[in-house]
């Protein structure tokens, strides 16, 4: 018997929801304190931030269930056949004398850079999503654990996507970190997670904060965020990232718009710009760029190289896994634009020359 006459049946199916919402995984969205200084945010309005320009999650034409269909019958060639190939770098022994990146897969990546090192978005876990067993890494593409990482000067997080804030990852990561740099909001999960408040820094579109020679300015992206179902409580962002010597464009995920040619005339020019270039579909076409846009992006950003990230580690859409390179590079070479290519784990050295192999061809 599903329920009785005090207890509704309804309400005993909630039950396993509601609990399963309030596990640690999902965070803590922001109150007190953060919450009056996020409802105060120009880009706070009707209870949620919002984007420069209008933004609809799914296209005006697009099918919500056709989607779900799709989505759910995915094409086999969303994921390679046999495991990608990596390189396997000592992290806590690499010598940088120049900037050096190494990328490990999807959004996440390494930077040394003026003897600091920054880690960008790490969601080494195995998965992307609050439960285990769905939206697991490609095989080869999680080689890299928490537990290879050296000891972290900055973790800078763009926002509380799953694919881009890992909750086991973070919380294997927060010992051996000394400053997180955050979207606006985004402390509140950090907070959640026994992260100390003074060691996090909240960044607001157009915000900048210094740190020992490193200067971060968080820059506007076109997409949106949350861990549950209300979206919009904090922020995404995407970084400009400069010191003495370079300039950097460190993209969040976002949708093609103005921004880039504000960010590119306000910051640019960059040495290098690292831009979403994967998962994309046009029944989402504002929230996620197609490979075509992420190239004209860099060209806004006035970018000496573009390294096209957000592929090859987890199926998110339903084009083949490595799609989005390929039409990068074709879109690369009309418009002369320079596209570093690295292996996961393999070093990108700013200065010196740049990773361009085909390494997915063949899959």
């Amino acid at each position: 018997m599903l329920g009785n006459k005090t207890t509704p049946p309804l309400i005993l199916n909630f039950k396993p929801t509601i609990y399963f919402m309030s596990l640690s995984i999902y965070g803590k969205l922001p109150s007190g304190q953060r919450l009056k200084h996020i409802q105060v945010a120009t880009n706070f309005k009707n209870g949620s931030f919002q984007n420069i320009n209008k933004t609809p999650a799914m296209a005006e034409d697009a099918s919500f269930f056709k989607t779900m269909r799709e989505f759910l019958n995915k094409p086999k060639n969303v994921k390679p056949q046999k495991p990608l190939p990596f390189i396997k770098t000592d992290l806590k022994k690499l010598n940088a004398p120049q900037p050096t990146l190494v990328w490990f897969g999807h959004s996440s990546y390494l930077l040394k850079i003026d003897g600091k090192t920054i880690l960008v978005d790490p969601v080494l876990s195995g998965n992307a999503a609050p439960v285990s067993c769905m939206v697991r890494a490609f095989k080869g593409a999680d080689e890299y654990k928490a537990e290879h990482m050296p000891a972290i000067d900055v973790l800078l997080l763009t926002h509380d996507h799953y694919d881009h804030l890992d909750y086991k990852t973070i919380l294997k990561l927060k010992s051996k970190t000394k400053k997180v740099i955050c979207s606006l909001g985004v402390g509140s999960h950090l907070e959640h997670w026994g992260f100390d408040k003074k060691h996090i820094h909240e960044l607001n579109w157009w915000e900048s904060h210094e740190y020992d020679g490193l200067n971060f300015t968080a820059t506007p992206g076109r997409h949106f965020s949350g861990r549950g179902i209300k979206r919009g409580q904090t922020l995404w962002a995407s970084y400009v990232l400069k010191t003495a010597t370079h300039n950097l464009f460190l993209g969040g995920d976002s949708g093609y718009d103005s921004h880039f040619k504000e960010i590119g005339d306000k910051f640019g020019p960059f040495d290098l710009a690292i831009l979403e270039a994967g998962q994309y579909n046009k029944a989402w076409p504002h929230i996620h760029m197609m490979p075509e846009q992420t190239v004209q992006a860099s060209v806004d950003l006035k970018a000496k190289v573009l390294l096209p990230v957000h592929w090859a580690k987890f199926s998110l859409a339903m084009h083949a896994w490595n799609e989005s390179i390929e039409r990068v590079i074709k879109k690369a070479d009309e418009l002369k634009v320079k596209v570093a290519t690295p292996m996961m784990g393999e070093p990108l050295v700013l200065g010196e020359a740049l990773p361009q192999s085909e390494w997915w061809s063949g899959f």
